[in-house]
C-alpha cells in the first residue's frame, strides 16, 4: 500500500510507516540517560574536588562510556563497505504465468524495497573507487514475507563450488603477513588463486575491464548471478536469471581517473547516491528476466547451473518486467544500512529459489554473520522486519524485542488449539518444488562445468578495440604487482587459452614467456556485453562551471538555465567562496574553490572565465582543462574561456565545444555531455 508521503514529494509505503514507529528525533528534547534519568551536566564527570579523580559512583559516565565501547558490530567478511537507500518496486505486467509471488503479479501493487550497494574486497574504510566487484543487494518487503535478491554488478562468479568460497576470499583480501593491499586484486595471492583455479578465467576478464570501476551506483548494472527457479500456481517451473538495468545506462570511470578520485573523494559513490536522492533525482532500475523452461535445461552448450557462466542474451533474451525507484535516503546509516541482513536464500512462498552450487557457500555464512553481528533476533531489527505478520515458536535469544504471550511455544500442541497453525500451499504456505534429485554421493565436478574458457573468449570478442587496449593495460598493470614470476606465468598461460595476441602482449610486458597453448575456438561476440552500447543521457551529470567576475550576464544566464533544463547539475568553481558578478547585475555563488574542487569530481567542464581573471584563475583553469581533456571528458567554453581553450590548442578536438551562437552551443554541449567520453582524442600534455 502507498499513500502520499508526509513531505508530499514521494509516496509513503508500509515499510516507511513501520520504520517511522522506531525513528526518534532528539531536536528540541531534554537530555536523559538510557534509563530515563534527566541529565543536568554532560560536560563533567563526578570528581573528588575540582582537581580530583573521577569517582566510581558516576553512573552517568559509566553508562556513556560502556555504550561507547560497544557501539561497533563485527565487520562483514565481504561486502563490508556498503551504502543503502529505500525505494519501491512495481511490476509492469502480471507474471502469474511464471510465479506465485504476489508482488510480481499485480501491476498496481507497490512493494517497498531497501538496496545495499557495496564493495566485495575492501574493508569498511576502503576507498570507494578502487577496482573491485560491487555488491547490489535488494530486500523486497512483500506482503508474503521478505525476498532478498543478493547480487553483484558482474553476472558471473569466480568459483563453481561453494567449498572454495573461503579460499577465494582469503586470496583476495590483504595478505596476512603484511595486511596490504587494501581492497585490491593486484597482488600475489589473488593472482595465484586465479592461476590455480582456471574456472575463474571468465570472471578474471570481467574484473580486468571497466565494469569494476563504475561511474556511480546509479549507473551500474546488477545481476542475481545464480540461477533461480520460479514456480507458478499450476506447479510449472522455469529457470531464470535476474538483471537490474539502470535507466541512465551503465558507465565507468577510466583507471587513472578512479585512482586519483580515491584521493579527491574516497566517499564518491555514497556521496553521489545520497546527494542525487536528496535533490529529487530518484534512482531507477528496470528489472529484467532471462527465462528458460525446464524442458530446455540441457539444450545449451553451457550448464545453466554454473555460476561462472552467463546466459548469452542472443540465446536467452532479457525481458524487462518492472521498475525499481530509490527515492529515500536512510535516516541513520548504522541502524539501517549496517544492520541490514540480506540473505541470498530468503524467499517468499515457494515461488523463487536458487539452484547453483555456489549458493550454499554464500547463504550459510551470511546467516551466521547476521546472528554474530546483530544477535539471534536480527530479523526483529526495524530494517529487517517484514511488513507482514509474524507468528511462530521461535523464542528468546540476545536482543529479543517481541513479547510473546501464553504458555505454549511448540508445535504440535493442544493447549493453544495447535496454533500458530500450518498454512497449506494453496493458501500461501511455503512448499518445496518437487524437482528430481538423484545420483550417488560424489565430490566431483560435472563434465558440463569443465569448459572454463569459451565464455571468457566470448567476453573478449565482445569488446571494442578501445576496451581491449584498456584491458591489456590493466592486465599489464595488475600482474606487474605480482612479484612472483611463476604466478605471472600461470596467469599468462590462462590468457593464452583465451586470446593468443593478448597473452603475447601481456607476457612481453610482465617478463614471462609467451605461452604455447591452444586458444579456444570461439568466434561469436555479444553486443549485450559491451559498455559501448549503453543508453546515454545528460541527466544528473555534473558540470564544473569555471567562472570569474565580469562575465557576460545575459548570455551566461541563458546558457546555464538551458543546461539545467537539460538535466545537468551545475557546480560553480572559482577563486574564493562568495558571489561572482557579471554584466547586468547577474550573480552566481561559488560552490567550490580551486582548492576544494577537482576536475575529477565533474563529468565535464564549462569554462566561462571573466573580463579580467587573475593569473591564479588562469593557471588553475588550465590545470582543470588539462585533466578533463586527458580523461576524455567534454569541455565547453565561451567568452574568456574560449580564449583559454584556443591558447591550449585543443579547440575543435572531439568533445571540445568552443564559443558560437548560444543555442547551438547549448545543444552541442548537452550532446557532448551525454556522450561522456571522447576516446578518439590523443592523450597529450595540453
Amino acid at each position: 500500500m502507498c499513500t502520499l508521503a508526509k513531505d508530499q514529494d514521494r509516496y509513503w509505503n508500509d515499510k516507511d510507516d513501520q520504520l517511522d514507529k522506531f525513528t526518534q528525533d532528539n531536536k528540541g528534547k531534554e537530555m536523559s540517560s538510557n534509563e530515563g534519568t534527566k541529565i543536568s551536566n554532560d560536560e563533567n564527570t563526578l570528581k573528588a574536588g575540582l582537581r580530583g579523580p573521577t569517582l566510581h559512583e558516576d553512573f552517568l559516565f559509566q553508562e556513556k562510556l560502556a555504550h561507547f565501547d560497544r557501539e561497533r558490530i563485527p565487520e562483514r567478511v565481504v561486502h563490508a563497505r556498503g551504502y543503502g537507500a529505500h525505494g519501491e518496486f512495481q511490476v509492469y505486467k502480471s507474471l502469474a504465468h511464471l510465479t506465485k509471488a504476489s508482488f510480481l503479479q499485480d501491476p498496481n501493487k507497490i512493494t517497498p524495497v531497501f538496496v545495499r550497494f557495496s564493495q566485495v574486497a575492501g574493508s569498511r574504510g576502503a576507498n570507494e573507487t578502487n577496482r573491485d566487484v560491487r555488491g547490489f543487494a535488494t530486500k523486497f518487503y512483500t506482503d508474503e514475507g521478505n525476498f532478498d535478491l543478493v547480487g553483484n554488478n558482474i553476472p558471473v562468479f569466480f568459483i563453481q563450488d561453494s567449498i572454495k568460497f573461503p579460499d577465494l576470499i582469503h586470496a583476495v583480501k590483504p595478505e596476512p603477513h603484511t595486511e596490504f593491499p587494501q581492497g585490491q586484486t593486484a597482488h600475489d595471492t589473488f593472482w595465484d588463486f586465479i592461476g590455480s583455479n582456471t574456472e575463474s578465467a571468465h570472471m578474471m576478464m570481467w574484473i580486468m575491464s571497466d565494469r569494476t570501476i563504475p561511474r556511480s551506483f546509479r549507473m551500474m548494472e546488477g545481476f542475481g548471478v545464480h540461477t533461480f527457479r520460479l514456480v507458478n500456481r499450476e506447479g510449472t517451473s522455469h529457470f531464470v536469471k535476474f538483471h537490474w538495468k539502470p535507466v541512465l545506462g551503465a558507465h565507468s570511470f577510466i583507471w587513472d581517473e578512479a585512482q586519483k578520485l580515491g584521493g579527491a573523494d574516497p566517499d564518491f559513490h555514497r556521496r553521489d547516491l545520497y546527494n542525487n536522492i536528496e535533490m529529487g533525482n530518484f534512482v531507477e532500475y528496470e528489472l529484467g528476466l532471462q527465462i528458460i523452461s525446464e524442458d530446455d535445461e540441457f539444450m545449451f552448450d553451457f550448464d545453466i547451473l554454473d555460476a561462472t557462466k552467463l546466459w548469452p542474451e542472443e540465446e536467452v533474451p532479457v525481458q524487462i518486467v518492472g521498475k525499481m525507484t530509490l527515492n529515500r535516503n536512510v535516516n541513520n546509516v548504522f541502524a539501517e544500512t549496517e544492520q541490514s541482513a540480506l540473505h541470498p536464500g530468503r524467499s517468499c512462498r515457494a515461488s523463487i529459489s536458487q539452484m547453483t552450487r555456489s549458493f550454499m557457500g554464500e547463504s550459510f555464512p551470511m546467516l551466521i554473520l547476521s546472528c554474530i553481528a546483530s544477535g539471534t533476533n536480527y530479523q526483529e531489527l526495524p530494517i529487517n522486519r517484514p511488513v507482514c505478520p509474524i507468528h511462530n515458536n521461535q523464542r528468546d535469544g540476545q536482543g529479543r524485542i517481541t513479547i510473546n504471550k501464553g504458555q505454549v511455544a511448540y508445535h504440535k500442541n493442544y493447549l493453544a488449539g495447535n496454533t500458530p497453525k500450518e498454512v497449506p500451499p494453496r493458501e500461501g504456505g511455503f512448499s518445496t518444488y518437487p524437482s528430481t534429485v538423484e545420483g550417488i554421493k560424489v565430490r566431483k565436478t560435472a563434465p558440463s562445468f569443465e569448459d572454463h574458457y569459451s565464455q571468457a573468449r566470448l567476453f573478449w570478442n565482445s569488446m571494442s578495440l578501445l576496451r581491449k587496449i584498456i584491458s591489456f593495460k590493466l592486465f599489464h598493470l595488475s600482474l606487474e604487482k605480482s612479484k612472483r614470476v611463476e604466478v605471472r606465468q600461470r596467469v599468462v598461460n590462462m590468457l593464452g587459452k583465451i586470446d593468443h595476441e593478448l597473452a603475447a602482449l601481456v607476457a612481453k610486458e610482465v617478463g614471462v614467456k609467451r605461452p604455447n597453448v591452444s586458444q579456444v575456438s570461439v568466434q561469436q561476440s555479444s553486443a549485450a556485453l559491451s559498455l559501448m552500447n549503453q543508453p546515454r543521457y545528460p541527466n544528473t551529470l555534473r558540470v564544473g562551471v569555471l567562472i570569474a567576475d565580469g562575465f557576460d550576464g545575459d548570455e551566461t544566464k541563458y546558457v546555464l538555465s538551458e543546461l539545467e533544463e537539460a538535466g545537468l547539475e551545475l557546480v560553480f568553481v572559482g577563486e574564493r567562496l562568495g558571489d561572482v558578478e557579471g554584466s547586468d547585475g547577474v550573480k552566481y555563488s561559488i560552490d567550490e574553490t580551486f582548492l576544494t574542487g577537482s576536475p575529477l569530481l565533474y563529468d565535464g567542464l564549462y569554462v566561462i572565465g571573466g573580463s579580467d581573471p587573475s593569473r591564479y584563475f588562469m593557471r588553475k583553469t588550465r590545470n582543470f582543462v588539462r585533466d578533463t581533456y586527458n580523461h576524455f571528458k567534454p569541455i565547453g567554453a565561451t567568452e574568456e574561456g574560449a580564449v583559454i581553450i584556443e591558447q591550449m590548442n585543443i579547440s575543435g578536438k572531439p568533445g571540445v565545444i568552443v564559443e558560437r551562437e548560444a543555442s547551438t552551443f547549448v545543444n552541442e554541449f548537452v550532446t557532448a555531455m551525454a556522450e561522456m567520453r571522447f576516446y578518439s582524442r590523443v592523450y597529450r600534455n595540453v
